[in-house]
């Protein structure tokens, strides 16, 4: 039985908070909210998880200190826009070697730093580690089968964390690409908020399918210009987060896209929405990111000038169908 801190009481980090006492470790889960946190531990549930029962076993507090003191092993769980601060508030309390592995999604926009890059600065000497994957906090919660990947530098930090969350209904895989796992799991939010403007718009299943398609081809362009590995844009925290990001109506981001393809603002629907939309904050990442890396991304492109330039969702569906005729790979040879 591992002592594992969860930091963040949103419905994902609630989710694997319940997974890890199922798994028999000794678990806290901490919010930086007092009303939220004793909330949940007095009524045993959470608001946006309906008809799941937490474990009796699940400490809750508002304590930092003691969500963090004596941990094998922290699990970052706050949205990524407070990773940052956040982590500046744990920097007391965190010890040398300190094993962590964060859950957040997302880009900061000011310095275009992944997750664990922000976390390596404000907790020098932590061990850093990320998990990423198709993984609704919905079904999680429920114990439905779902797979993901961790990701870390040091192999043996990596099979520690796996060897933590896997269990008959969780599996595991391990990677040592960090950046890759991160670069997808941050910039599919963005194709998610895409396939949603098109739902909205009323358009099929084939306008789907091409927007995933195409997706991760610019999520993976990127990706490798940065540094990470073609092979991981295939895998979990790629294709596979894609997908269930843009099919599902567990997703946030998507579920914002359509309420702008419905002719919503990106303010209103985050507001009907009621959680982090992940994608919005790291449209314009993926934006500057593309730039710096000289790297064509014309679906984030589109998707920044509906959020922010107030261009009309149809329009910027033709804009994307319109552009310069293509080859669909350019490392094919012809005969």
């Amino acid at each position: 039985m591992e002592r594992i801190g969860v930091i963040g009481s949103g419905t994902w980090g609630t989710a694997v908070a319940a997974l890890l006492c199922a798994n028999g470790h000794a678990v806290t889960l901490w919010s930086a909210i007092p009303e939220e946190i004793e909330r949940i531990g007095r009524t045993r549930r959470h608001d946006n998880l309906p008809g799941v029962e937490l474990p009796d076993a699940l400490v809750c507090t508002a304590e930092l200190s003691e969500a963090m003191q004596e941990k094998d092993l922290l699990v970052m769980a706050v949205p990524s826009v407070f990773v940052r601060s956040t982590a500046g508030r744990m920097r007391p309390f965190c010890r040398e070697g300190q094993r962590i592995v964060d859950l957040a999604k997302g880009i900061e926009e000011d310095t275009l730093f992944t997750m664990s890059r922000i976390l390596e600065e404000e907790l020098p000497g932590a061990r850093i580690a990320v998990l990423s994957g198709p993984s609704h906090a919905e079904e999680v919660s429920r114990g439905l089968p779902t797979t993901c990947v961790v990701g870390a530098h040091k192999k043996e930090t990596a099979e520690y964390i796996q060897s933590i969350f896997m269990s008959p209904v969780f599996r595991v895989y391990t990677s040592p690409d960090m950046l890759g796992i991160e670069v997808g799991a941050a910039l599919k939010n963005v194709v998610a908020l895409a396939a949603g403007i098109a739902d909205g718009l009323g358009y099929g299943d084939n306008t789907k399918a091409a927007l995933i398609t195409r997706g991760i081809a610019e999520i993976a362009r990127l990706g490798v210009a940065m540094g990470g590995k073609i092979q991981t844009f295939s895998g979990l925290s790629g294709i596979g987060d894609l997908i269930v990001t843009c099919a599902s109506m567990h997703s946030r981001n998507r579920r914002a896209g359509i309420l702008i393809g419905k002719g919503a603002s990106m303010e209103e629907a985050m507001k009907e929405v009621q959680m982090v939309v992940e994608g919005v904050y790291s449209a314009k990442a993926a934006e500057k990111l593309a730039k710096k890396y000289n790297v064509p991304m014309p679906i984030v492109e589109q998707v920044n000038a509906v959020l922010f330039e107030g261009k009309p969702a149809k329009e910027a569906v033709g804009d994307l169908m319109l552009r310069d005729k293509r080859i669909e790979n350019s490392d094919l040879p012809w005969e």
